[in-house]
């Protein structure tokens, strides 16, 4: 068996990426990007007489709390799902996701959801939890924390909210292409975009994929075979965070930002197109 490689300034990280000119290895914490691969703080600062702001490997910047948008998401979930426990149902009914219209058949036409013009319900769904169900927000925040801070460590902030968000949002669009009228909340849909997110770079960095396949692979049979469980919503989330998260972990170096924020820019576009058309069709 082969023995773990662990970071030379943090023993307790495990890594699959070694400096460039010493050959030491570091994790993404420590890495430094340079013109080929990677350096260590230390080549850096012996190189140019001072060490710059340490980047990501996705390139973004390394921040004094490099979880500080993971601990925001949980407590906009926990905030709301409270707001649930004290308001009621009504804060579900005027959030949650679904579109529905009367056939024309019967008369003048009368929508509600997304199709009377209730755009916002794309992403407010995706802070919505059944309150009846304690643990479903439990499962998702768990889900969440232990998914979502290392993640956001590999990718920096404004990286890791991109993801996170047009997962949800992808989600949201799948669920009204194929079951608009299906009342549909839960975070879900941007944790699956995390999950694929998180698999892409332990393949970029070299780590051992099994924990995170085996995890992907239960999550989708749960899926698939729990009931009221919104397989649409966790599949258009894991295409998402996939496509995008694979330009954040092989965009060539020269071009990183380009290729990084115009695929982000792209999945938008599709997402809206996507969701536009489903909407049409509901009120058809």
């Amino acid at each position: 068996m082969d023995q773990a490689v662990c970071c030379y300034r943090h023993p307790d990280r495990e890594t699959g990426i070694r400096c460039t000119r010493c050959d030491k290895p570091i994790c993404p914490e420590c890495m430094v990007s340079a013109s080929v691969g990677f350096q260590c703080p230390d080549c850096v600062r012996q190189g140019s007489g001072h060490t710059p702001r340490p980047r990501t490997v996705a390139g973004g910047v390394v921040a004094h709390d490099p979880i500080l948008i993971t601990k925001i998401l949980i407590a906009l979930n926990v905030a709301v799902f409270a707001l649930e426990l004290a308001v009621g149902d009504r804060v579900v009914q005027d959030l949650s996701l679904y579109a529905a219209c009367t056939p024309k058949m019967f008369g003048p036409q009368h929508c509600v959801g997304v199709a009377d013009g209730e755009w916002y319900r794309v992403i407010t769904s995706a802070f919505l939890h059944d309150r009846g169900n304690y643990g479903h927000i439990v499962f998702n925040m768990l889900s969440l924390w232990w998914i979502g801070g290392p993640l956001e460590r590999l990718l920096g902030r404004s990286r890791y909210i991109v993801i996170y968000l047009l997962s949800a949002l992808a989600g949201s669009a799948a669920v009204l292409l194929i079951t608009p009228d299906a009342l549909t909340l839960g975070a879900s849909g941007a944790i699956f975009g995390l999950f694929g997110a998180t698999a892409v770079f332990m393949r970029r960095l070299r780590y051992d994929m099994r924990p995170i396949l085996i995890l992907l692979v239960l999550n989708i049979v749960f899926s698939f075979t729990w009931p009221n469980v919104s397989w649409q919503a966790h599949l258009g989330g894991l295409v998402a965070g996939t496509a995008v998260a694979i330009a954040m972990a092989y965009a060539p170096r020269e071009r990183r930002d380009a290729v990084q924020w115009g695929t982000a820019a792209g999945v938008l576009v599709l997402t809206v197109v996507l969701t536009v058309i489903a909407v049409a069709q509901v009120t058809s």
